[in-house]
């Protein structure tokens, strides 16, 4: 049998203390004011958001091919294979990078999975693949899966503020300033590649009971017999906000006592650098094993 590791960038929210045995994680990086910096490498949480309140100019890349070749050389000098699994192709360019890199240099070594997920789904996906290893699949059995089942999981998330994607592109400015003089909060929404505007409300109270209405939705609608089947989780993200991610947990208990939570994380730095401090996001995906 093949001995085969997994690898995934830090979009995922694994820590580099998290990645162990045959779990590898590789540091998405920034660049601020000219400088390079690493998730959890040289550039904390803490930190993180001490510059991004400052209003310092942050901006994300995807990882070199030498950053990411070098990695995966290392890993495969004690592993036949490594599953790679990066964060959505809809989201960043890195997917379709490693899948050029491993048709050029690492043909059946290397198998990168496009199932389009990031930050606490990308995880879950993560560790069903580590768990799927141990039932003795192969990495091609298993990125066949993950591309299989991509679509079923999906994120609502809640921002504090529209400063920050205003910043990025993704609202004009008029809008981001007349949502901010009503004090409105956009819910929105990430489906396989697509982000996408969900709903408006006034406030964070409010969005979290809209987004358990979505969920509610989702369950009856998309996915009934996978509720059935008791192959659904959910988890929760934040950026800064982990007390109101504890009392999310307990609404989400109390609305669906049947589907166990499995991760409250804050969310990755390349992904809170476009939506600010104070977010919340519930997921929903597949956890078959």
């Amino acid at each position: 049998m093949k001995k085969t590791a997994v690898v995934t960038d830090s979009n995922s929210g694994i820590t580099q203390s998290e990645a162990k045995d045959n779990l590898f994680v590789l540091p998405m990086p920034f660049i601020i004011d000219n400088r390079d910096y690493y998730e959890d490498i040289n550039l904390t949480q803490d930190q993180f958001y001490e510059l991004l309140k400052s209003d310092v100019k942050i901006s994300t890349s995807q990882p070199s091919f030498g950053e990411t070749t070098d990695l995966w050389d290392k890993v495969l000098k004690d592993y036949d294979e490594l599953l790679y699994i990066p964060m959505s192709s809809g989201l960043s360019e890195s997917c379709a990078s490693a899948k050029r890199y491993a048709e050029e240099g690492y043909k059946g070594k290397v198998f990168v999975v496009d199932n389009q997920r990031i930050s606490v789904t990308q995880k879950a996906s993560v560790y069903e693949a580590l768990e799927l290893i141990k039932k003795g699949k192969t990495a091609s059995e298993i990125r066949e899966y993950l591309e299989r089942t991509k679509f079923e999981s999906t994120i609502y998330i809640t921002v504090q503020t529209l400063k920050y994607l205003k910043r990025g592109g993704r609202v004009t400015p008029a809008a981001a300033a007349i949502a901010t003089m009503l004090s409105i909060k956009p819910i929105l929404q990430i489906h396989g590649e697509k982000l996408d505007k969900f709903a408006m409300v006034m406030n964070l109270n409010q969005a979290r009971a809209k987004m358990i209405q979505a969920i509610k939705f989702e369950l009856e609608q998309n996915f009934p017999t996978l509720r059935s089947q008791g192959k659904l989780r959910l988890s929760i993200a934040h950026t800064q906000n982990y007390e109101m991610a504890k009392k999310f947990e307990e609404e989400l208990k109390a609305a669906f006592p049947d589907i166990e939570i499995q991760y409250i994380d804050p969310l990755s730095l390349s992904v809170s650098c476009h939506i600010g401090p104070g977010a919340i996001a519930v997921a929903l995906s597949r956890f078959d094993v």
